[in-house]
Parts: structure tokens; C-alpha cells; sequence
């Protein structure tokens, strides 16, 4: 990954939260670009920090130059709490961002499946209060939960990737989510909802968002 992946242990709302921090090695001197905060899939479906999909989001966030920050949900590997069906796993994610993403410093909202939903509840919940440089929502799982929708100026920044042969959320869920919002989807043609294959792909298309 070309980065240091440090483990913490963060305070939140339901108690300790497990996390890895990759951060970029340093070129020339210069600083991360920002921080990126990654939510990973559904707990009870073995959604944990250190999914493939996650994990390619982080690499081609940390080869920009960002700081990538991946954590556990309540309930999963060493966090604590139970899960919350989305509830509490915003609230995860809000103090997390809160306490390694400074206010002032450029941030980049990511997640994968139920992930992809609770960063777009995170996203809603922060814009108009700080500046959101980049979000990205990947699998998102539009047909079995609330999907926050993405405010029209943050389109621009907002990328959405999701695999033509998604057969744990159908493409047309998402775009039933995005088609009101006239918000552009990346289809990936035979993409499946973990990319298997295809991470390469994904990874380039993340990099290619984040770099724009």
C-alpha cells in the first residue's frame, strides 16, 4: 500500500472502537492531503474493517495522498456495543471522523454496502457544517436501507460505483435511490457487489475521483 498502518483504539459512543490508520509514506516532505474515513459492510454479514472492497477503497485513497482511517462497527472484532441496524453505527462514524479528521482539515467520506448507507447518512448529517472534499459509495445498499440523498453540490465531489450484476443490491435499487436526484452512477459492466476481479478496476476508478 505504500503506508504505515498504525491500530487504535478510539473512544465512542458505545465504547472503544477498533481502528487502522494507513497513512501515506512521505514524499518530498509533504503533508496527507487530508483524511479519509471508510465504513465497512453489514455486521451481521461478516462486514468487517478489513473487507477487500474497503480495503482497495483505502489503497487508492493512501496512493493520493490521503490518510485512510478504517474502523469496526459496534460489535465487530474489537469494538464494543451491538449493532444498531445503522443507528448507532452513525454515531460510530460521526465520532470518528470527529476525532481524526480536524474540522478544518479536507475529509473524504467513504463506505461499501451498508456501509456506503451509513456514510451517506454521515454525509447529510455534516454537510452545511464542514467542508466535505470527496465522498465515495460503493455497492451501495439502497434496497434495504434508508440511503441518505447526496445534496446537489456535492455532486460534483460524490462518486457512485456499483456493479452491473449486483445480485445482493440490484442496480436498479440504486438507481431508483439516485434517479430523483439526477445523480450519475458508474456502472461497472459484470460487476458483481464485491468486484471479485475487479478491484483493480475499482481501485483505478476511486483514484481517478479522488485525484480529479
Amino acid at each position: 500500500m505504500n503506508a504505515l498502518t498504525q491500530s487504535l483504539t478510539l473512544p465512542g459512543p458505545a465504547g472503544a472502537i477498533e481502528a487502522l490508520l494507513d497513512t501515506p509514506l512521505p514524499a518530498d516532505g509533504a503533508a496527507p492531503r487530508g483524511t479519509a474515513v471508510i465504513a465497512h459492510p453489514h455486521p451481521q454479514f461478516g462486514g468487517t474493517m478489513t473487507n477487500k472492497v474497503v480495503q482497495t477503497v483505502a489503497r487508492a485513497c493512501v496512493q493520493c495522498g490521503w490518510r485512510a482511517l478504517r474502523f469496526n462497527f459496534r460489535g465487530v472484532g474489537a469494538s464494543q456495543g451491538a449493532y444498531d441496524e445503522g443507528r448507532g453505527e452513525l454515531q460510530d462514524m460521526l465520532a470518528v471522523i470527529e476525532q481524526q479528521a480536524p474540522a478544518a482539515a479536507p475529509l473524504l467520506i467513504a463506505g461499501f454496502s451498508f456501509g456506503a448507507f451509513v456514510a451517506s447518512q454521515a454525509v447529510a448529517a455534516l454537510h452545511g457544517r464542514r467542508r466535505i472534499e470527496r465522498v465515495v459509495l460503493v455497492g451501495t445498499a439502497a434496497e434495504h436501507f434508508a440511503v441518505a440523498p447526496i445534496a446537489a453540490e456535492l455532486h460534483p465531489a460524490t462518486l457512485v460505483v456499483h456493479g452491473e450484476q449486483d445480485d445482493t443490491v440490484p442496480l436498479a435499487a440504486v438507481l431508483d435511490w439516485a434517479r430523483p436526484q439526477s445523480l450519475p452512477i458508474t456502472v461497472v459492466p459484470g460487476g458483481g457487489h464485491f468486484f471479485h476481479g475487479q478491484l483493480p478496476l475499482l481501485k483505478s476508478l476511486v483514484m481517478r475521483h479522488v485525484r480529479a
